[in-house]
C-alpha cells in the first residue's frame, strides 16, 4: 500500500503517516508534486521488454507528454542480483536535485521517494501502480532498499536522462529507509 510520511525536517521521530490516495495526492499537490495511480490497458509479465511496457501504458504516457512536453521515455528496471545495486543505492540516498522533473512510474516492485520542502521531509512510498513527478529544482533522494526489485517507466524532457546536483546537505542521513 501506498503510503506518505510528513516530519518536521528537524525531528525524524514525529512523523505522520497518511495511506489515503486522495489524501496524499493533495498534501503532495501543496508542494508541486504529482501523484497519480495508473492501470495496466494489458497484463505485464515480469521481464517483459520495454516496448511491451511502454504499450501497457501508452494512454497515460501520451497525456503526459502532451501535458508536460516530455521528449524521452524509458524503462529500467533493478533487482537483488544487480551488482552495483550497493553503489547506486547510496548515491540515490543523498539529497539532490535535477534540472528536469523526476517523473517515476512504478509498473512493479516499490521505492521510497523523500522529498524535503517547506520545512518538512516528505516520505512517498511508492508502490506498484503508482507515478510520482518531482518538480525540476526540488530537493529529494530515493532508497530502493537493500535488494531492491522494481520496473519503472521513466520521463524526461532532457534526452541526457538523470542528471543530478547533489546539494551537501546530510538531511538524508537522518531519516528512515527501506531495509
Amino acid at each position: 500500500m501506498s503510503t506518505l510520511t510528513i516530519y518536521p525536517q528537524d525531528d525524524p521521530a514525529a512523523g505522520r503517516r497518511i495511506d489515503e490516495v486522495g489524501e496524499i495526492r493533495r498534501e503532495l499537490a501543496a508542494i508541486g508534486v504529482t501523484f497519480e495511480r495508473w492501470q495496466a490497458r494489458a497484463p505485464v509479465a515480469p521481464g517483459a521488454p520495454q516496448a511491451e511496457v511502454l504499450a501497457a501504458y501508452r494512454p497515460e504516457i501520451e497525456r503526459l507528454v502532451a501535458e508536460r512536453g516530455y521528449r524521452s521515455v524509458d524503462v529500467v528496471s533493478l533487482d537483488p542480483a544487480h551488482p552495483e545495486r550497493e553503489a547506486l543505492r547510496r548515491k540515490f540516498l543523498a539529497e539532490h536535485t535535477h534540472a528536469d522533473d523526476e517523473v517515476r512510474f512504478f509498473v512493479a516492485g516499490s521505492g521510497l521517494f523523500t522529498l524535503h520542502a517547506a520545512g518538512r521531509v516528505y516520505a512517498v512510498l511508492c508502490e506498484q501502480d503508482d507515478l510520482i513527478s518531482v518538480p525540476a529544482g526540488l530537493p529529494h533522494w530515493f532508497d530502493m532498499g537493500s535488494a531492491p526489485a522494481f520496473t519503472c517507466i521513466r520521463l524526461f524532457n532532457d534526452p541526457a536522462g538523470w542528471v543530478a546536483q547533489f546539494t551537501g546537505d546530510e538531511i538524508a542521513t537522518r531519516f528512515p529507509v527501506l531495509p
